[in-house]
């Protein structure tokens, strides 16, 4: 059976990387899309890399008809989502892949985003959207929330091992590259090419990053007691792509093993073998993420690193992933695309 999807914020990178990735599912259907800035324009004009697609054309959210609609993914600005989803019909299936809904706590968002959360009713409905750690809870879940992507990366990499207890809780670092892609697509002086290309500088340095309230809320939650991590991020000039070095302090061998053993069923995550790191490369356009552990010359200390790409696994596959959940079709289904090489 073939399920019908709107997407709301098609015109941004992530909105594209949905419509790329249903293309080809086969059981979803793009039967709406939406852009309030390119209404009235196809989808074709905006990203001509879907041109072969036979797509409706983007218009103004209130113009869909949601009546025919079995699940929307909601693509739209932090702040945007909220009031926006606030006014679906409330027997409709929502992917918000914005930062709206991450975090469980009305104050911890407002913490972190600076404003008050403004539809605390679905915020307390809303399911953690990490597919691999909450299946069960998305499978029956109305709204997912899609993770942050950063926040995915550096949980593959952290998420057995603290509940494994095979590291310290209170020596962790993470140091994270990022795609430019990640920003969104907005036009942002700083992104343009001659003041980010040849050369890559840390952000939201010393503990500000948004993803932090993240990872705050759910390594505690495994730990049962406070995680607080220490994580800087860097925005590298590629366009996609995210790769996680992360320093903690335990036995090299048995974090290989606790990893290996936690994503043995995974189909989306892959472990390499003990000493090999991967590369942003090796997952560039896929739902797959890629994990490494390395022995550092101290003993007692080990380098973990997870790679993945930001609009895929990072959040659009993720979104799609979490989608098949929830509308009963194989988890797999769409996205087991192989990576684009080289």
């Amino acid at each position: 059976m073939i399920r019908n999807i709107a997407i709301l914020g098609a015109s941004g990178y992530t909105g594209a990387e949905l419509v790329r990735i249903i293309a080809t599912h086969p059981y979803m259907r793009v039967a709406a899309l939406s852009g309030e800035r390119k209404a009235g324009q196809a989808m074709r004009e905006v990203f001509p890399h879907l041109r072969h697609l036979d797509l409706p054309d983007l218009v103004k959210i209130e113009e869909i008809d949601f009546s025919g609609i079995d699940l929307a993914f909601c693509a739209l600005p932090h702040a945007t989502s909220q009031a926006v989803i606030a006014e679906l019909p409330r027997d409709l299936k929502v992917v918000d892949l914005s930062a709206d809904f991450r975090l469980r706590e009305a104050a911890d968002y407002e913490k972190w985003y600076g404003k008050p959360h403004t539809a605390t009713d679905l915020q307390r409905e809303a399911v953690y959207g990490l597919t691999e750690f909450y299946r069960e809870e998305i499978r029956a879940a109305r709204l997912v929330a899609g993770t942050g992507c950063n926040a995915a990366t550096g949980q593959f990499a952290l998420r057995p091992l603290i509940e494994a207890g095979v590291i310290d809780l209170d020596q962790i670092i993470m140091d994270l590259k990022c795609g430019v892609s990640g920003a969104g697509r907005a036009l942002k002086e700083n992104l343009l090419h001659a003041e980010l290309s040849e050369g890559y500088h840390a952000y939201a340095v010393g503990g500000i990053h948004r993803h932090l309230g993240e990872f705050d809320q759910e390594f505690s939650k495994i730990a049962g007691r406070k995680v607080e991590v220490q994580f800087t991020p860097h925005l590298i000039p590629a366009n996609r792509g995210i790769l996680a070095t992360v320093y903690v302090q335990g036995d090299a061998a048995a974090i290989h093993r606790t990893l290996s053993g936690a994503y043995a069923d995974e189909p989306f995550l892959q472990v390499l073998p003990m000493g090999e790191a991967p590369s942003t490369r090796h997952v560039r356009g896929s739902n797959f993420c890629h994990l490494g552990v390395v022995q550092d010359r101290r003993d007692g200390r080990a380098i973990v690193v997870a790679a993945l790409d930001n609009l895929t696994k990072g959040s659009s596959g993720q979104a799609v992933q979490n989608a098949n959940l929830m509308l009963g079709i194989e988890e797999t289904a769409g996205l087991m695309l192989a990576p684009v090489f080289p």
